[in-house]
């Protein structure tokens, strides 16, 4: 964690890959280190002379090249203040940490420019509220008392400091007891990060900042170390090893987060994804109850249900028309018996009830989360950050300045270049907010975009075709065999599903990668933006991809079939696939339950467990087979940058939150065929904190600290696809279950108000002499002579006026479907933006605390500018005569007299005054 001369912190690790001219090997010892840099001399005279050093192959050249630019980043990086130390290029190639102090005048003057928050001397008390609350808060921290995670942060929290962005000049004001720990350990890499970001380097093209010359391979990586190991043995404690064993381990999945420690250690970013990740899972436990007691209503009320007794009944018996021609026979509705039982545990009236439920529980979750988001605000002080702080931190990246300098050198001559580097620093300013590049420039990549992504989409589509084609031939080709007729339905749905679910896993980790390559086309300026615009790109297309074919079950499936005699066919001989007798919504239940079980349990499992260790092993077996990199003594006493090294460089959080929304999809959209989604969610989620957490600690990197005070474009996301879900269960309820043909049954056509003769209700007749010539069942086994068969649509029989034609009923289910829908629509949003308008934002207590601390801050202030004002007019008062410190003798005359104290004190009131 330090120099060698173990008295300056590490900040920051430079790594690179050097290879040398020279077959022969350096007389330096390896492991014996120590050269603090100045200007690289030592490196020049190592490398300088020697036989067989004076032809430069082209791989020779290029690595002269990059060693010149690491010195003069460097040395700029030295400019700036820093203190650089690495070891010497002893061998014939291997690896180069270059550790980075930042000694305490750059860290002052950094925070000051950075405008960094720092605790002043001054603590105040967060009052909890009137008596009523402290009790209520005392009661509930006694209880959960053993879920609490034992970290430092958690067992003061009733004292706050006050906070004042750093300031050289007002030094007075902070409780800097030792310079070196002022300062936490992300602050500092997060002020080292900052300077590396805008040093430039004029010998790799005028390149800005440290990520560029990443990107260029000049450096192969840079990062702040962790705080030691964390799983040491001894009692020596420190921040990683604290949060591996009350956070990152899954034995403590009980207890709550440790937040704060978690902010503390990889900064308010990072820290406001678990906040928000704890929150939404704490969510899906009431809406978890609520799921259960819906499907414990529907076991306990399967026996009640008149319709399923309807068809199960053997006496009662409806003959159903083919469901496929010439191979299939006529057939007994009552043989669908199960399958009308099971739908039923989900279509019931308390699916409506729990999808109004569902949509007001998006909205509290949302409304709760900005009040949480305000609260750590407060508490981590970034209720002052303003949109012009975050914006003046954000540089331009590599491939942006690629891109402008592309088009100097087309539309000028290199001399331009030239100038260029040499005004750069002039430049930097003035251009920082300007964007280089016109819509001329990126119009060919916003095309590539429009056309990549309709592409993508049009293939999601036309996967989910063919899987419909393989269902409807699969489906025909079992019901020749006699053997394999009767489980047609379950054979096909099930391998249908399973091939969608692979599907989706698949084009997942493709569409990611290609929303990656298509927002690097656009070329966007910032890192800022670069985030958002990937973001919407990655959502649009896994979103299309994970609900395309639970849409097709739920909205299209079964409506497109057509009529016995006149049947819609895809292919010759393969007609329209239908829904079961029970309807489409066991089906969608089945998909929505295989999909998200499978794509949480493999992602979770495969990609987020297996994958790091295979690229971490593939990694530890590359560096072992390199020749020059062996060296034994060194790798039995690893030091810290060559641990942090080894693991898997930090990547952000759009993976982890997209898992996220899409899993909040799953639950919130089509809940109203799946109320057991929230208790799968949970479960699922249970996991997903600890093994993102262990994620965090020992596998990856530490990440820069970043300073944010919201969680971005995915609030917004979330908000959408909350206010979306109101539309689709509104739908899935109206026209998927059969919740509205039975009331409209049960209050316009049952003689008695009940359901009973409601299956005779919604099967039409046909005459089956009408049916197409060679489409009749061949060698029909059935037991009666058929003339009439029946098949669910509501339509005229064949005596009427008007065969086969739709019927009243159709037009007045219809009418109250598009009723229901515009009627729970607009209930459902207007009771969230009522639930929205009462709970405020910022809770009452966060809002009185934050007006108390500007009013404690103003207090402060001025009692220390007083106290700063009374020891700069001692000295003064001391050397002076008593005579002119006399307001009325200055006034009457120029002569000395005697020392007053009743004046002195006046004059002291008088300058506090005008100060």
């Amino acid at each position: 964690m330090h120099f060698h001369d173990n008295q300056r912190k590490v900040d920051y690790v430079l790594a690179y890959h050097y290879r040398k001219r020279g077959a022969h090997l350096g007389h330096g010892s390896p492991g014996h280190s120590l050269a603090v840099i100045s200007n690289g001399e030592t490196g020049k005279e190592r490398q300088a002379g020697g036989p067989g050093d004076i032809e430069l192959g082209p791989l020779d050249a290029l690595e002269e090249q990059r060693r010149e630019q690491r010195e003069e980043f460097e040395s700029n990086l030295m400019a700036a203040g820093l203190e650089l130390e690495k070891d010497l290029e002893s061998k014939n190639q291997g690896s180069v940490f270059v550790r980075i102090h930042a000694p305490w005048q750059v860290l002052a003057r950094e925070a000051e420019f950075l405008k960094i928050k720092v605790p002043t001397k001054k603590m105040y008390e967060i009052k909890a509220g009137g008596s009523i609350a402290k009790k209520f808060n005392a009661v509930l921290q006694k209880l959960s008392s053993p879920l609490q995670p034992k970290v430092p942060e958690h067992s003061n929290n009733r004292m706050k400091n006050l906070s004042y962005p750093f300031s050289r000049e007002k030094m007075y004001l902070y409780n800097i007891q030792e310079k070196d720990s002022f300062f936490d350990n992300a602050t500092r890499s997060r002020i080292v990060h900052e300077i590396l970001k805008r040093t430039a380097c004029s010998r790799a093209n005028n390149t800005m900042g440290i990520n560029s010359l990443i990107a260029n391979n000049i450096y192969e990586a840079a990062y702040p170390l962790h705080d030691g190991e964390y799983d040491s043995p001894g009692d020596d404690m420190n921040d990683r090893k604290l949060l591996y064993q009350e956070w990152a381990r899954y034995g403590v999945f009980y207890k709550f987060q440790p937040i704060d420690l978690i902010r503390k250690y990889f900064g308010e970013k990072i820290g406001l994804y678990f906040a928000w990740l704890g929150l939404y899972t704490s969510f899906l436990i009431p809406s978890s109850v609520i799921g259960v007691i819906v499907f414990l209503y529907g076991c306990a009320t399967i026996e009640e249900d008149i319709p399923s007794k309807e068809m199960c009944d053997q006496q009662n018996a409806f003959t159903m028309c083919p469901l496929c021609d010439k191979s299939c026979d006529y057939w007994n509705l009552s043989s669908a018996c199960g399958t009308a039982r099971a739908s039923h545990l989900f279509d019931n009236p308390a699916t409506v009830f729990f999808s109004i439920f569902m949509a007001l529980w998006a909205t509290m979750f949302l409304e709760n989360w900005k009040r949480l988001q305000m609260r750590l605000g407060y508490f981590w002080d970034l209720t002052g950050i303003e949109e012009e702080e975050v914006s003046s931190l954000e540089h331009s990246r590599p491939e942006y300045e690629t891109k402008v300098r592309e088009k100097m050198l087309k539309e000028n001559d290199k001399s331009v270049v030239q100038k260029l580097e040499i005004n750069a620093t002039e430049k930097e300013e003035e251009d920082d907010d300007e964007d280089k590049l016109t819509w001329k420039d990126r119009f060919p990549g916003y095309l590539m975009n429009f056309a990549s992504i309709l592409f993508m989409i049009t293939l999601t589509f036309s996967i989910v075709f063919g899987v419909i084609v393989y269902r409807i031939t699969t489906a025909a080709a079992l019901s020749l065999n006699k053997a394999t007729r009767s489980n047609v339905r379950v054979t096909v749905t099930a391998t249908a599903v399973i091939i969608n679910l692979v599907v989706i896993l698949i084009l997942d980790e493709i569409y990611g990668a290609v929303a990656k390559w298509l927002t690097k086309i656009e070329v966007p300026k910032t890192e800022q933006t670069f985030e958002e615009r990937l973001i919407l790109k990655a959502f649009l297309l896994k979103f299309v991809n994970a609900y395309s074919p639970i849409f097709y079950v739920a909205f299209f499936k079964g409506r497109f079939v057509g009529r016995p005699g006149s049947y819609v066919y895809v292919f010759d001989g393969y007609r329209m696939e239908e829904c079961a007798p029970g309807g489409c919504l066991m089906e969608l239940c089945i998909q929505l339950s295989i999909i998200m079980l499978g794509k949480q349990l493999i992602q979770n499992n495969i990609f987020e467990i297996g994958v790091p260790k295979l690229k971490k092993l593939f990694r530890k077996l590359k560096d072992e087979t390199e020749p020059g990199e062996a060296d034994p003594e060194h790798s039995k006493h690893p030091e810290q940058w060559d641990l942090d090294y080894s693991l898997e460089p930090y990547t952000g959080l759009t993976p982890e939150y997209m898992e996220m929304i899409i899993q909040f999809g799953f639950v919130t959209l089509f809940v109203a065929s799946f109320p057991l989604a929230p208790v799968f969610a949970l479960l699922n989620n249970v996991i997903e904190v600890r093994l993102d957490a262990k994620k965090f600690v020992t596998e990856l990197r530490r990440p820069d600290a970043v300073r944010t005070k919201d969680i971005g474009i995915w609030f917004d996301i979330l908000s959408g696809i909350g206010k979306f879900s109101v539309i689709i269960n509104a739908f899935v309820i109206a026209v998927t279950s059969d919740f509205i043909p039975r009331l409209v049954y049960q209050y316009s056509y049952s003689h008695n108000g009940t359901l009973h003769g409601f299956v005779n209700h919604t099967l039409s007749f046909f005459n089956v002499s009408q049916l197409k010539e060679g489409t009749q069942p061949e060698n029909s086994q059935f037991d009666q002579e058929v003339q009439f068969c029946r098949f669910k649509d509501y339509r005229e029989p064949p005596w009427a006026p008007n065969p086969y034609e739709f019927s009243k009923q159709y037009w007045s289910v219809l009418s109250a479907r598009l009723a229901f829908v515009i009627i729970f629509q607009n209930l459902v949003m207007f009771m969230s933006v009522l639930v929205d308008w009462m709970i405020p934002d910022i809770p009452t207590d966060i809002s009185d605390q934050i007006k108390k601390e500007k009013s404690l801050l103003v207090d402060f202030f001025l009692k220390e500018e007083h106290e700063k004002l009374k020891l700069t007019d001692e000295p003064a008062q001391r050397s002076q005569g008593g005579g002119d410190r006399s307001r009325r003798s200055r006034a009457t005359s120029s002569a000395p007299s005697g020392p007053s104290p009743t004046g002195s004190r006046a004059s002291s009131a008088s300058q506090h005054t005008n100060v």
